[in-house]
């Protein structure tokens, strides 16, 4: 399928590595030039490499905190006008409420939800402007099915998916498109940290965990980039404009919730 996208421009954020390069890659395929953003620089150049060989499209990585507002400046600037933002960050570690600061909630607010949102409010004007544009959110399930150990993950994420809420039907008139991803477990380096922790707190191996964890999903195993990152690039095609500020879970069937 044509997704009607080729030779627009997105910024790709925490791409180098899981679900955010799996949507890289995705949208390199349907022609989307990118700029690819990460922390790391060794594992940002070895993605953005392996991407442009695979696809032949122009692909920019630029190695900075999305977190931070100097990383984001840097990012933006590298960039310049886009047609396409993928928002994405790591999540906070697992724990119990009476772990959690102040701090710590601050930290969780600043990675995903405020950079998320300064993102979209640094791009869209120039969107609305050209009367195109498509943004999606990498928030989680626990939003719609909240995950006790993932409290901070939880209260984040939810505080962007009400932004988003009357953001995204503020800006559709004017051919912006916003729109959240919900996933489950994925085979990614968050999967096994979450798995490391079950492992830990129940004294058998992370092999053990994993497998405990996926025969707790309908479909019987972990997602994939490959299949997020399809999802993703739908949702920013041209076919996508009349799905507005919804949020899309991927998670196998895990969480049973009918609307």
């Amino acid at each position: 399928m044509d997704l009607g996208i080729s030779g627009k421009k997105a910024i790709v954020c925490a791409g180098s590595k899981g679900l955010g390069q799996g949507c890289a890659a995705k949208l390199a395929e349907a022609g989307v030039e990118i700029i690819l953003n990460a922390r790391g620089a060794e594992a940002l150049e070895k993605a953005a490499a392996e991407i442009a060989a695979a696809t032949g499209v122009k692909v920019t990585p630029v190695a900075a905190d999305i977190t931070t507002p100097e990383g984001r400046d840097k990012v933006l600037a590298a960039a310049g006008a886009v047609d396409i933002l993928v928002n994405n960050a790591g999540g906070p570690p697992p724990g119990v409420w009476s772990d959690w600061s102040r701090d710590d909630f601050i930290k969780a607010l600043d990675g995903n939800m405020l950079a998320p949102i300064a993102m979209m409010q640094a791009v869209m004007p120039g969107m609305i402007e050209r009367g195109w544009g498509r943004v999606v959110n990498i928030t989680s399930a626990a939003v719609r099915a909240p995950i006790a150990q993932l409290g901070l993950s939880n209260t984040a994420r939810t505080g962007l998916t009400g932004f988003v809420a009357g953001t995204s039907r503020q800006v559709a008139g004017k051919g912006v498109v916003i729109n959240n991803l919900l996933p489950g477990i994925h085979a990614t380096d968050r999967a096994v940290s979450l798995d490391s922790a079950v492992a830990k707190a129940q004294g058998i191996s992370i092999e053990e965990a994993e497998a405990k964890r996926a025969a707790s999903i309908p479909a019987g195993r972990y997602g994939t980039p490959e299949e997020f990152g399809a999802a993703c690039a739908f949702l920013c095609s041209q076919y996508a404009g009349f799905i507005v500020g919804q949020n899309l879970m991927l998670d196998g069937g895990a969480a049973n919730i009918s609307i």
